[in-house]
């Protein structure tokens, strides 16, 4: 288990952009599974949409990069203080199931499925409730800074 602390050892994202509350179980080089809880105070909100609030998206598939990068780093025993960071590189088979709304806490289940020549890819989806939310296939690339 790791808090908002820990992870951000791990990712060089801040507030507003750290999109990870906590990660709950993690076996390194394998998968992570962490959440976001969601609430009305987010920014975002304040133009998706002010009478309708729906959590973006793009920032779900960002949540789930960063599960993606905690999840690299941890694996490989790097930190961005070592000089290290993890880019996104790519996305696949994006689909999206429902929408995400104030009040829900969206889990990220993702998992790796390969990495080649510092390419990693992995097999992510979102849930609310045990209800699936986003599925996707992400890249990231390990690089140095």
């Amino acid at each position: 288990m790791m808090d908002s602390v820990q992870i951000r050892k791990y990712l060089p994202h801040r507030y507003p952009f750290l999109l990870i509350d906590r990660v709950v179980e993690l076996v390194e080089g394998d998968y992570i599974l962490a959440y976001k809880n969601i609430t009305i105070n987010e920014e975002v909100f304040q133009g998706h949409f002010p009478n309708y609030p729906v959590f973006p998206g793009v920032m779900l598939i960002e949540a789930m990069a960063q599960a993606c990068g905690v999840l690299g780093f941890k694996t490989m025993d790097k930190t961005p203080d070592d000089g290290s960071i993890y880019l996104f590189a790519g996305i696949d088979n994006v689909r999206f199931k429902r929408q995400v709304i104030p009040g829900d806490r969206v889990f990220f289940n993702c998992k790796k499925i390969s990495d080649k020549r510092g390419i990693w890819k992995f097999e992510c989806v979102a849930t609310v409730d045990d209800q699936l939310v986003t599925s996707a296939t992400i890249m990231c690339a390990d690089r140095s800074i």
